[in-house]
């Protein structure tokens, strides 16, 4: 995590120095960093850094494909003629225990249509999610868990 942090910061002087604080000169200073770092790697003792990025990567990736499937399934929900809707909240029982991770969980779901996290319980055990359609309350919390709780675990752990 520190040589991500790292390659952020290198970015930012990189932007800095060069006087341009465009998109791609960002990219640019953030992959300039990223491989300038790389190379001392056994110095800094960054070599879990790329598997981190590749996991953190496919975090990004199964978001936007969940944001893609949901977007669809709430569209079909909206034109149909019929709404069988049964819009409710159900508790989903949390496996990450950080503040930072049960943000991140609470976020990814919040930016899914159709799905509002709507709080954390006391012992931040419990995250109550509402959901547009919670017919299949259990496909539901297999989902959550199997997908963004799963991803969660396996980049920041």
């Amino acid at each position: 995590m520190i040589t991500y942090i790292l390659s952020l910061v290198f970015a930012i002087i990189w932007a800095a120095i060069t006087g341009s604080a465009t998109l791609h000169n960002l990219i640019f200073g953030f992959a300039l960093s990223t491989l300038s770092l790389w190379i001392v790697r056994d110095q800094t003792s960054g070599r879990g850094y790329w598997r981190r990025l590749g996991r953190i990567l496919s975090l990004a990736l199964l978001f936007f494909k969940e944001l893609g499937l949901s977007a669809w399934k709430v569209a079909v929900l909206v034109v149909s003629p019929r709404m069988d809707l049964k819009p409710g909240i159900f508790a989903f029982p949390l496996t990450v225990d950080r503040d930072f991770e049960i943000t991140l969980l609470a976020n990814l779901i919040t930016l899914t249509p159709g799905t509002l996290s709507v709080d954390v319980s006391e012992d931040r055990r419990t995250l109550f999610v509402h959901a547009i359609d919670c017919s299949d309350i259990e496909a539901t919390r297999r989902d959550i868990a199997n997908g963004f709780e799963r991803k969660i675990m396996e980049a920041f752990r």
